[in-house]
């Protein structure tokens, strides 16, 4: 296991992180502050993340169903290509169920594709939105392979079902087309769950001890944002939702003893020594100055996650900052940046 923790942030900033280790860098994408861009940046240490260089792979259309609210993308590595899967909205989408009113939450999940070996100077291909089934809010896709298989794990709204978003899952036909029908794994339910807000979003997935687990948040995304977790046998049928097993209580929350709140919406990668590593955003204070939509002080942060001797994650508590991060007062809008009321 690694000796020293992690510095963090490992980037400031930057929500939603996403971080890919492949032939031994580190990728890492998130959502840009602007929501109007797709950024990368590449290191061979997680430390060194947040001084790489910075690299633009795709802006916002100046119109249509791709040209406002970008929010979280993320990097994966399929039959030899690149992927990024991030949601994107509409600016004056009309809502379905009100004629003459503006959606501003009307997202859909897309898919670009980079087939030459370097993703921070290769070419980005659109390869349009995921066809889901059924049009609603839909965002955090993320995609990963068992067997030879790819699957995509997305949140998405069922006007039949109370909240914003519950979890879904599909088997790939190829990296931007859905082979089966979407199955619900999870909804938001429980008391930690429905906090603010009725959400499940973010997932997740990690292939370790035999066990997929998929990491997924719930709640508003203020110092009640909390992450849980599903579990399900990796020889197990993954389209079936009663092969996974969700956890009753929160497996990550805010430590206020650390200054840590709100952390949730990760992904998983590993260090060096081939140890897990739990990547999060989370915020160091509550008191949100302004439209909380345009506050950027959701730090990507990481941490190993160890395993007990049953081969079991023990997700632990976020630990405090070892970096210096901004404040509230230290925050101002972005050039450029208007600040967006919820639908």
């Amino acid at each position: 296991m690694s000796q020293d923790p992690i510095p963090n942030p490992i980037v400031l900033q930057r929500a939603d992180p996403c971080v890919l280790r492949h032939d031994g860098q580190y990728y890492f994408t998130g959502s840009y502050p602007l929501y109007d861009r797709i950024v990368l940046r590449r290191a061979e240490r997680l430390e060194d993340l947040q001084a790489a260089d910075e690299v633009t792979i795709w802006t916002k259309h100046f119109e249509g169903p791709q040209s406002n609210l970008i929010w979280a993308p993320e990097i994966h590595r399929v039959n030899g290509a690149w992927y990024i899967y991030y949601a994107a909205a509409e600016i004056g989408h009309p809502h379905a169920d009100v004629p003459d009113t503006a959606e501003t939450f009307c997202h859909r999940v897309f898919v670009l594709e980079c087939t030459d070996e370097d993703p921070m100077t290769g070419e980005w291909v659109e390869r349009g939105k995921v066809d889901t089934g059924w049009e609603s809010f839909a965002l955090d896709a993320t995609s990963f392979v068992k067997d030879g298989t790819q699957y995509l794990v997305w949140a998405q709204q069922d006007f039949a079902i109370r909240g914003n978003s519950n979890l879904y899952i599909a088997r790939m036909e190829n990296p931007w087309t859905l082979a089966t029908e979407a199955v619900m794994l999870t909804k938001p339910e429980l008391d930690w769950e429905i906090e603010r807000f009725w959400v499940n979003e973010g997932p997740s997935v990690l292939q370790k001890n035999g066990k997929l687990y998929l990491s997924y948040s719930a709640s508003g995304t203020g110092p009640e944002y909390a992450m849980g977790v599903l579990i399900a046998d990796a020889e197990a049928d993954l389209l079936d939702p009663a092969s996974w097993t969700k956890s009753q209580e929160p497996v990550f929350t805010s430590a206020p003893e650390n200054g840590i709140y709100g952390p949730g919406h990760n992904s998983f990668t590993e260090d060096e020594d081939g140890e897990t590593v739990l990547v999060y955003h989370a915020r160091t204070y509550t008191e949100i100055l302004g439209d909380p939509l345009y506050e950027p002080n959701r730090q990507a942060c990481a941490q190993v996650l160890p395993f007990d001797a049953e081969g079991n994650p023990v997700w632990g508590t976020p630990q405090p900052m070892s970096r210096p991060v901004p404040t509230a007062l230290d925050v101002l809008p972005p050039e450029g940046m208007t600040e967006v009321a919820p639908a």
